[in-house]
């Protein structure tokens, strides 16, 4: 296991942009948390917190295809330097807001502003990967399971990071680091001339969107229902150990969930599969689903713990050919714009999982709650069966 990551890592110029891509990503798992924790704090209102955080993550949704669709046509480096430095902006303008106690209303502009600069970093490094790599395509799965865990190693640290910077240090110290580390990552990954993919203008009658394309159609509510499913977790995850008298080891419940997919990404990578991409992935999906049914069952903090891990270890031989797929059916001039879209439905799903999951919770309780991101679930795998055919389109 440990030579395949090795020898991926040995591709010229590799560890430097995923060394930057970390550093970008990491605003990622710390940006709703830190406007949440800046708002109510100078606000006193939670309601304000929340609509402002959901302003940035809708104006993400509709920025980050956008900045990729630009990125193909233009070239990453020509589209990074300017967008970092609006989003940078964008974050100076809402933080200033939020410490000079302005009228509320001016949060959500520049919340707006800071959403629609925002990048979908994680797509950027994985176009960049798919350009490396072209000769070698073999080692794309290992790269794609490389990089789903460092989307995992983010979430986990990205939270505590950003809640003891904004508790410990400054209330706006947390999102002031997270558009710290997107200003880096972004400007790190600027320079890396040697690695990036070319560009490739838009030729007549080569228009549109990626999701023309019936595997795309396909591909689209699936990742969306995922994105339900990592909320609805997270959500029913903490209300369960509040239920069960330990909140303080919430954290420590969804970490046991991250390591089965992180501990998953790491062995999925390093095998070499002979079996289709399109049918790993939807034995992903079923997998995931049966994986999501103990949660429902289990009454206890410690043994759901265990429960979660292993439910974790569907995640990543799901989400990971899922990404392959992108690859191999979006044509390569819209590469990181179909990258893009899927990780931004993903954030979609996020928003929509965590309001449903916590209104399950408030009606019925956190046991109620897991049959949330089992019922995203199994909609996931019902939609990626039914969508077998077109999801074969531009397999080998």
């Amino acid at each position: 296991m440990a030579n395949a990551y090795r020898e991926l890592l040995a591709v010229p110029g590799a560890r430097l942009f995923v060394a930057a891509g970390l550093v970008g990503r990491m605003s990622m798992a710390m940006v709703g948390i830190g406007i949440v924790l800046l708002v109510s704090a100078v606000t006193g209102s939670y309601g304000i917190a929340g609509a402002v955080s959901a302003t940035l993550s809708l104006s993400y949704a509709l920025g980050g295809p956008m900045s990729a669709r630009l990125a193909d046509r233009y070239g990453q480096h020509r589209v990074l330097v300017p967008l970092a430095l609006a989003n940078a902006a964008g974050f100076t303008a809402l933080i200033l807001c939020a410490e000079l106690s302005l009228a509320p209303w001016t949060l959500f502009p520049t919340a707006a502003l800071a959403g629609l600069t925002q990048p979908s970093l994680g797509a950027w490094v994985r176009a960049r990967w798919s350009h490396v790599l072209r000769r070698r395509p073999a080692r794309l799965n290992a790269a794609f399971s490389f990089e789903s865990v460092v989307d995992e190693a983010i979430f986990v640290t990205g939270p505590l990071l950003v809640t003891a910077l904004a508790t410990g240090v400054h209330p706006a110290a947390g999102l002031g680091a997270s558009a710290l580390f997107t200003l880096v990552g972004c400007l790190a990954l600027a320079v890396q001339r040697g690695t990036e993919p070319p560009p490739r203008p838009r030729e007549p009658g080569r228009g549109g969107t990626p999701f023309g394309n019936p595997g795309l159609m396909v591909l689209a509510p699936v990742f969306l229902m995922l994105g339900v499913v990592f909320a609805a977790i997270d959500v029913s995850g903490v209300a369960f150990a509040e239920a069960e008298g330990h909140k303080s080891l919430a954290g420590v419940l969804l970490g046991c969930y991250a390591l089965g997919s992180g501990t998953a990404a790491l062995w999925y990578g390093a095998r070499a599969w002979r079996s289709r991409l399109d049918r790993r992935f939807r034995v992903g999906l079923v997998l995931l689903a049966a994986g999501l049914v103990p949660p429902v069952l289990v009454d206890d903090l410690f043994l759901m713990m265990a429960v979660v891990f292993f439910s974790g270890l569907a995640i990543s031989p799901t989400v990971i050919p899922g990404y392959g797929l992108v690859e191999r059916l979006v044509p390569p001039h819209q590469l990181t714009e179909g990258l893009a879209m899927v990780s931004t439905l993903v954030g979609v799903g996020l928003a929509i999982g965590s309001s449903i999951a916590g209104r399950v919770v408030d009606a019925r309780g956190a046991d109620a709650a897991f049959l949330v991101p089992l019922t995203a679930a199994l909609a996931a795998a019902a939609i990626g069966l039914a969508g077998t055919r077109r999801l074969r389109t531009g397999e080998p």
